[in-house]
């Protein structure tokens, strides 16, 4: 594993590579606003619509601890615990999701 690190180090540090990976000069990326608006839209849309199916499916998982609990019904109270952390996990998965995409957008500007 170490020759492998020590080569890379090599190759990273030569001259000669760093040219042909630099950027191409006089070219500043740039997404055209026909493209940059619809997929904004899509992903406000696609963000807004994952969060509202994890809050309600939040809200489903804790209607089923209380009636698991007051019913007595162990799986259900189980199972609706299980709910709310998956829901909490998804909407965590969305916000960094959306975020990471809307700033590779953002990053060509």
């Amino acid at each position: 594993m170490s020759q492998f690190l020590t080569t890379l180090n090599a190759v990273a540090a030569d001259p000669q590579w760093q040219v042909l990976a630099g950027p191409v000069p006089g070219v500043t990326p740039e997404m055209p606003d026909d493209v940059k608006n619809p997929v904004q839209d899509i992903l406000n849309w696609t963000a807004g619509l994952g969060l509202a199916g994890a809050v309600l499916g939040g809200l489903l998982g804790w209607a089923a601890v209380a009636v698991g609990h007051n019913t007595e019904r162990a799986a259900l109270a189980a199972r609706g615990k299980q709910g709310i952390l998956w829901s909490l996990f998804g909407a965590g998965g969305i916000g960094v999701t959306a975020a990471l995409v809307t700033t590779f957008y953002n990053m060509a500007n």
